[in-house]
Order: structure tokens, then sequence, then C-alpha cells
């Protein structure tokens, strides 16, 4: 885990099809995509310029209450998140907070650690599906 909490990984595509290849992962594995935000578009509707950043909200009832019914405040860090940007090269990354980082941020205890671990490991393998 990163100091910070985030998983941050190069995508072999473009942002647009690394986001669309996301969600399409995301609704493929059963998981529900609650929104899809712009920030470049955003950037743009206001004059400004944003290289392609964008954020997938995504997750699954089933896990994310299992982690409310421990500590509520997780509340605020679900549903999960990944985020799609362009850096000044033109290199695109996936970046999504570390679900082990999330545990630590709201104290949940050991009866948790199964979940976490099992968000973790499917998080894993969906980034590496959407980015290789």
């Amino acid at each position: 885990m990163s100091g910070n909490g985030l998983t941050t990984i190069p995508s072999n595509h473009p942002p647009k099809e690394t986001l669309d290849r996301l969600e399409a992962t995301a609704e493929a594995k059963g998981m529900t995509v609650f929104a899809r935000i712009d920030h470049a578009a955003g950037a743009a509707e206001v004059g400004l310029s944003l290289r392609p950043t964008a954020v997938l909200i995504f997750g699954t009832a089933k896990a994310g209450t299992a982690l409310m019914q421990e500590n509520q405040t997780i509340g605020i860090d679900l549903p999960l998140k990944a985020l799609v940007w362009q850096d000044e090269q033109g290199k695109t990354w996936l970046s999504y907070n570390e679900p082990a980082w999330l545990a630590e941020r709201h104290a949940l205890g050991s009866q948790a650690s199964a979940a976490i671990e099992a968000i973790a490991a499917g998080l894993a393998t969906i980034a590496r599906a959407v980015t290789e």
C-alpha cells in the first residue's frame, strides 16, 4: 500500500477507452455504475482547460453495506471511485483508493478484513483487465 492510500497504474489505452472499459467491466462483474464525472468537460464549460480527467463511481450495495455496518463513516468513501487521467506527456493512468487504506482510515475491525481483501482483489483484477 502506498503512503497516501492511492494505487495508480498506467493504461495502454486512451482515456475515454480506459473509462469505457472500466464501466463495462464493472457492470459485467455485477456492480452498479452510479455516475461518470467528466472533470475536463466541466472545466471547458467555465472556459478552463484540463487534460482528460474523469471519475467513475461504482460498487455493490452488498459489499458497501457490510462495511458501513461496521462503521458508517466509510460511507463518505463509498461507493468506490476510480480516476482516469492523462498526464502532460499524453500517458493515461488509472487511480483508485486502496481498500485497506479506507479500512484503516475508518478504523474497521478485523471482522471487515475478509471483505476488504475481497474488494482489493476485485479492484486489482478489474484495473489490470481495463488497462492491459
